[in-house]
């Protein structure tokens, strides 16, 4: 925890973000590296009954760590995927906060 999940973006560049994107994040969100998980998902766009190209879409599920701090992993996260593709372009980061007594590691909830 926290799991970081890329759509839009090819498998390839998520292994590549992996590494730097985890060691940025890391101090930032107060926790050890080993806890993150970086999920590539395949998915496809749809727009007007055709299959659409969709800019990085990025999803942080987290405990949730208050506003300055969420602003600095969109920034980041952002930075490195605009860097990794080389080039400006729209990227979303979506943050859904988990409650600690609704998540589970080996049948013991955090809360």
């Amino acid at each position: 925890m926290p799991h970081l999940r890329f759509r839009a973006i090819e498998p390839e560049l998520v292994k590549t973000l992996s590494g730097p994107l985890v060691d940025e994040l890391q101090p930032l969100m107060d926790c050890p590296k080993e806890d993150f998980t970086v999920e590539h998902i395949a998915s496809t766009f749809y727009f007007d009954n055709k299959v659409s190209h969709a800019y990085p879409f990025i999803e942080v599920l987290w405990f949730d760590r208050g506003q300055e701090v969420k602003n600095s992993v969109a920034l980041v996260i952002t930075n490195q995927v605009r860097s990794a593709l080389g080039k400006e372009l729209d990227v979303a980061v979506i943050f859904s906060a988990l409650e600690p007594v609704n998540y589970y590691d080996n049948g013991q909830h955090y809360g």
